[in-house]
């Protein structure tokens, strides 16, 4: 089975930064679409950034400019660097690999709060 792991979450303060990673096992990680998504209490689970095989990616609106999505395939990693962090950033932030299934990590905890 897939398994996704992510660490780095925690709390930090409005304007801060924080580096999510995802380290991915028993996939061919270069073939997978690597996203990362986010849902907050009473919210619909959103999609924030996402990167294809070949590198191209995609960002949600409002995190474009301040969160940068990358990976490493040697390291079948994908992170996620989060900067210029807001309160409406504050979610539970889930790594996801795609290839004709989802694959779902079990969340790492994001907030923002002063």
């Amino acid at each position: 089975q897939v398994q996704l792991v992510e660490s780095g979450g925690g709390l930090v303060q409005p304007g801060g930064s924080l580096r999510l990673s995802c380290a991915a096992s028993r996939i061919v990680f270069s073939t997978y679409i690597m996203g990362w998504y986010r849902q907050a209490p009473g919210k619909q689970r959103e999609l924030v950034a996402r990167i294809s095989s070949d590198g191209t990616t995609y960002y949600l609106d409002s995190v474009k400019g301040r969160f940068t999505i990358s990976k490493d395939n040697a390291k079948n990693t994908v992170y996620l660097q989060m900067n210029s962090l807001k309160p409406e950033d504050t979610a539970m932030y889930f790594c996801n690999a795609r290839y004709w299934v989802d694959h779902w990590g079990q969340g790492t905890q994001v907030t923002v709060s002063s």
